[in-house]
């Protein structure tokens, strides 16, 4: 590769002004912490740019980068279907932003925030992890191990369970009186969610002790994004050339074969 591909963040996209606020400040941090890198976002829904509208006036290399908590409907099927639509681009698609390590820490940056003390996990609490929930099984499946990974930044003592705000179970509510159920007299839950809005609404409507703010405008929500740039690229430069014939827009998604031509 001769030239710096473009970062092209994908967010999903929100009615509420605060969740687009949040995705704007998100990407203006990517951009402040990482200004060797040229940053563009658009929306997958609800908001302009969209996603076509987006790739048509870019040229060259792109990567782009879903604003997405897991492995969803929107990462496997939407985005490649977008890219088809413009072989004019090199593109490669990056892994979705969860689950990863990074994410436990902002997790329980905010669970500290929310007044959630560590003795709390390990003298009788208990955590739900709320995610926005999907028909897709894989993606869902993205939360149990962000489950984990939040339990494993924590002290020995009560669980994380992972719950679902559509699409799945149980909810936070459910998820929130089964613990207080099992014995666990506090409950709070940690919002899995980039951005205020519906879902974040719902969360906060659980029942719980205590319920965080979402992942929103972190450094480490911002570095996360430029790493899974850094990575896609170098799976181009693995592969010999984003210019090389198979690296076209109809690149493989992360969790599928080779490209195909």
């Amino acid at each position: 590769m001769t030239d710096t591909p473009t970062l092209l963040a994908v967010a999903h996209g929100t009615r509420d002004p605060r969740g687009a606020a949040a995705t704007e400040a998100l990407i203006a941090r990517t951009r402040a912490l990482h200004p060797e890198l040229p940053v563009e976002h658009c929306y997958l829904d609800l908001l302009t740019p969209s996603l076509p509208e987006a790739l048509a006036g870019l040229t060259g290399e792109v990567i782009v980068v879903p604003l997405l908590l897991g492995t969803g409907y929107h990462l496997r099927v939407d985005i490649p279907a977008a890219l088809a639509g413009a072989p004019h681009l090199h593109a490669r698609i990056a892994r979705a932003l969860g689950p990863d390590p990074l994410l436990a820490d902002v997790l329980t940056d905010r669970l500290h925030q929310a007044g959630w003390r560590p003795g709390d996990h390990a003298d009788g609490g208990a955590l739900v992890l709320a995610a926005a929930g999907s028909t897709d099984p894989r993606a869902n499946a993205d939360t149990v191990v962000m489950a984990e990974l939040l339990r494993a930044r924590l002290p020995q003592g009560g669980p994380v369970l992972p719950a679902y705000l559509c699409a799945a179970g149980p909810t936070p509510a459910e998820a929130v009186a089964a613990l207080r159920a099992a014995g666990h007299p506090r409950v709070a839950v940690a919002e899995y969610l980039l951005g205020p809005g519906l879902f974040a609404r719902r969360a906060a409507r659980s029942g719980a002790c205590r319920t965080t703010a979402p992942l929103g405008t972190h450094d480490a929500v911002a570095h996360l994004i430029a790493r899974r740039y850094e990575e896609a690229v170098g799976e181009l430069v693995a592969a010999g050339s984003a210019r090389n014939p198979e690296m076209t827009a109809r690149s493989r998604t992360p969790d599928a074969g080779p490209p195909h031509t």
